[in-house]
């Protein structure tokens, strides 16, 4: 902390980080814990805060534009030391005292969800409806740099130590309802989320399984030729000995050395999962330490001087630097044949021989940075352990039972999980264990997926859980299947956002109340989330209903014009709290909104061996949503690894990335036709930075969702403001779509498309949707034809009159009364007619 910044007496000293952000010390010894800890990485923030220190009635006030803090200068007490935050006069809450409980904290994230079979307990963010939150970093370990440990070489510059003293050490978050503030700051005091690999956002297949080296590689293959794209090869705990070793060494579960039954030649089988475009990691149990029977053996053991003709195993001691060399040189020789990183499955509990010390903690910590030795990309694959573990992504959330409660419950769980800045949640898409079948679930999972951190497909080694999309009937199936090629495409989306992470603060996944914590309505909707900038996502968690053939979520929508991200419905929300309605999708997709002037960039699919393709693609398709403008900065880069936001130094990203900037004028002012209308115009700019990190050239489809067909002479297309010919365009009324596509467009250029008299919203396709929801209810034949009859003859009076109602009125009793109308039909049929 800057000495400028501190208040300090004998025993106590209090930080003032930031205007809202405190740290309290009490040391009994008077003396103070200046060194990292395992949470805390930073406490100068490189600004000066405002604030005055007042003494007064045997008080110390200190006062920020944001907080009025009073101490009586004695043993932290209850009644000693409080901390007003101010501009909270909707809360009674928003006074903390000393050792108050949270009433309202909007939760964080958990350890694990291992056999979790729905809701699970979660530990508390930094963020509260009531303005405040408190962390306790007391009994953290702290991190010193130390060429020695005990008298022996440390082999990472770096040590894990014990306090040398107590004292209490607390974070006081005052930062009223500026949630990503808080955990921006966050960021600031405990690390930033560092930059994930490409091959991270894609698709990851893992499953508990005792493949042979063949029936891999042939599933692969299969995926491939389905044209199913995966970037992650996951292999669990069976790429090892497990199930010949003698009892007399224990447990199969820990171990190190490949299983030649199943894989003879696993150093060929490590490159031709490369061949085909996937990284790989294997997944280990590090509590049994190293035994006799490891490839390995030997020389770990001599490392940590025990006679290996003893055959006594070496303990698995992250406090002993000789055995934490020697395990790191074993995953080295592992990883030189082509592991690529490692899954840390730790499951035995929180006890190493430093009081303290998780292990978790200490293996996340310890592989993260060995990972990324020799300017390599580091990466773990682990579980989370307590705040500051955004710091070593991949999370790993366990092993979910297959259950519907288990899917309602992670959407909530991975938005909560950014409260304390953990962005990279990977959960076991489809569930792991136990449960049931659904296939339902399993697609509606899919989906979650797709629009997840990271979409890691995973189940048990049940003959009957894989997760492969043929073995599911045909609906289900295509469903699967559109969802993990939807994920592959969003890659430069998904890229985007990881920059953005890193350098800005904001994960990919956000609560809703994050952009609107004054609205209550925000807070209702537990299962919807922001997905990056520019979409809203209402994933479907329950089964669908049997007479509509269709999935519900409840959703809210902010002021705004807002569209289906897939079939480019237009969907009004005039009034300044939002909008709640039921939103009902079959079985191939779920609700997704991107508002106006929403801009996606996504890459097209290869074929064959370049489905699995992760290069900055040559072909673009770009998704662009009508009746407002817009902007979008899609970020690439040459794929080598930059350190994020506080460890880079300045305009080091800049280096290696090359940033291609879009924008949409929505009715462009300066292009006028003869009737006075301004155009429609978007733009592509220039590649700026690294320019040799993408294709020279460029194919792009601009898909202007949501609007109406146009004349493809209006449609004027420039590279460099010279008119380019051989423009393609096309109309599809299926999802209201106009797609312009433009080839060999070099990136050093500017693209701009220009519609002349500008786009036009189209109109909701009311009667074409309300037939289909009919035309596939499970219901009577009656019933249908008077619901269709009603809209044919009353729809537009109706849809007229209800542009008046505030709140969704029930046609149960109304426009569609008839006998067999299901409630879940009229659900359907309400959300069409009242959708603008």
């Amino acid at each position: 902390m800057r000495a400028s910044s501190i208040v300090q007496g004998d025993h106590w000293r209090i930080g003032i980080l930031t205007e809202s952000l405190i740290r309290f010390e009490w040391s009994d010894s008077g003396e103070f814990e200046d060194n990292p800890t395992q949470m805390v990485v930073s406490r100068d923030f490189g600004t000066q805060p405002r604030f005055t220190v007042t003494h007064r009635n045997g008080l110390l006030i200190i006062d920020t534009p944001a907080l009025y803090i009073t101490y009586d200068g004695k043993p932290f007490s209850k009644e000693g030391l409080s901390v007003v935050v101010k501009g909270m006069a909707d809360s009674q809450f928003n006074t903390w005292h000393y050792g108050d409980e949270p009433k309202h904290n909007l939760k964080g994230t958990a350890r694990t969800l291992d056999e979790a079979d729905g809701e699970i307990a979660l530990g508390d963010g930094v963020i509260s409806r009531d303005g405040w939150a408190v962390i306790d970093d007391s009994v953290a370990n702290v991190i010193v740099l130390t060429d020695e440990v005990n008298g022996k070489p440390n082999p990472l510059g770096a040590w894990i130590m014990p306090r040398d003293h107590q004292e209490t050490d607390l974070y006081f978050f005052g930062y009223g309802r500026r949630y990503s503030e808080a955990v921006r700051d966050f960021y600031r005091l405990a690390g930033p989320t560092p930059l994930l690999p490409r091959f991270a956002l894609g698709n990851w297949w893992s499953r508990y399984y005792r493949y042979t080296q063949d029936e891999y590689l042939e599933l692969m293959d299969r995926f491939k030729r389905e044209g199913i794209p995966f970037t992650t090869s996951v292999i669990d705990m069976d790429w090892h000995r497990v199930d010949d070793i003698d009892p007399k060494y224990g447990s199969g579960w820990t171990g190190y050395s490949w299983n030649r039954q199943l894989f003879p030649d696993h150093k060929a089988l490590l490159h031709d999962l490369h061949r085909r475009g996937l990284k790989v990691t294997l997944n280990v149990h590090p509590r049994d330490g190293v035994r006799a029977f490891e490839d390995d053996y030997r020389q770990v053991a001599k490392r940590v001087g025990i006679d290996p003709t003893t055959e006594e195993a070496v303990e698995f001691d992250l406090t002993n630097p000789d055995f934490v060399s020697a395990y790191l040189d074993m995953h080295h020789r592992l990883e030189a044949e082509g592991v690529d990183f490692w899954w840390l499955d730790w499951q035995q509990g929180g006890v190493t021989r430093q009081p303290g010390l998780d292990p978790l903690w200490a293996l996340n910590h310890l592989h993260y940075l060995d990972s990324g030795r020799g300017h390599g990309w580091p990466l773990t694959f682990s579980r989370y352990a307590g705040p500051g573990s955004h710091r070593y992504p991949v999370g790993f959330s366990g092993d979910t039972v297959v259950t519907w409660k288990s899917l309602q419950f992670q959407p909530y769980f991975t938005a909560t999980a950014s409260n304390i800045g953990y962005g990279w949640w990977s959960h076991d898409i489809g569930g792991h264990m136990c449960g049931y079948q659904d296939e339902h679930l399993e697609a509606r999972w899919y989906q979650l997926g797709a629009f997840s951190p990271i979409n890691r497909l995973h189940s048990s080694n049940s003959q009957f859980m894989g997760k492969e999309p043929w073995n599911f009937s045909a609906d289900v199936r295509h469903a699967m299947v559109d969802a993990l090629r939807l994920r592959h495409m969003m890659l430069p989306y998904l890229y985007t956002m990881n920059y953005r992470a890193a350098f800005e603060g904001m994960p990919l996944v956000e609560p809703m109340y994050w952009a609107d914590p004054n609205n209550p309505q925000a807070y209702e909707v537990p299962d919807e989330f922001r997905f990056g900038t520019q979409l809203l996502v209402a994933p479907i968690v329950s089964d669908d209903d049997d007479s509509a053939r269709l999935g519900r979520a409840d959703a809210w929508l902010p002021q705004g014009e807002w569209y289906d991200f897939f079939d480019g419905r237009r969907y009004g929300s005039s009034n300044p709290s939002g909008r709640r309605l039921e939103v009902w999708r079959a079985i191939d997709r779920i609700p997704v909104f991107a508002q106006a002037g929403g801009i996606v960039p996504l890459q097209e699919l290869g074929d064959g061996d370049a489905v699995n393709d992760l290069d900055n693609p040559q072909s673009l398709r770009v998704l662009v949503f009508p009746g407002a403008n817009g902007r979008f900065a899609m970020i690439e880069d040459d794929g080598v690894f930059v350190p994020s936001a506080q460890s880079a130094q300045i305009g080091e990203a800049d280096i290696h990335t090359a940033t291609t900037r879009m924008s949409f004028n929505w009715r462009d002012a300066g292009r006028t036709d003869a009737d006075g209308d301004g155009s429609s115009l978007f733009t592509v700019a220039p590649v700026e930075g690294k320019t040799d990190a993408v294709p020279s050239q460029r194919d792009w489809t601009m898909v202007f969702r949501g609007v109406a067909d146009v004349n493809p002479v209006d449609i004027g297309v420039d590279i460099d403001d010279t008119p380019c010919d051989g423009v393609e365009t096309s109309y599809d009324a299926r999802t209201l779509s106009l797609s312009v596509t433009v080839r060999q467009v070099p990136s050093s250029a500017g693209l701009s498309v220009a519609i002349r008299g500008g786009l036009h919203i189209a109109d909701n396709p009311v009667e074409h949707d309300a037939l289909n929801v009919l035309m596939h209810a499970q219901m009577p034949y009656g019933s249908k034809e008077h619901a269709m009859r009603a809209i044919y003859e009353q729809g537009v009076r109706a849809i007229g009159a209800l542009r008046t109602f505030k709140t969704a009125p029930s046609f149960g009793d109304g426009l569609f009364a008839a006998n067999g109308m299901p409630d879940a039909v009229i659900g359907a049929l309400t959300e069409i007619l009242l959708r603008d």
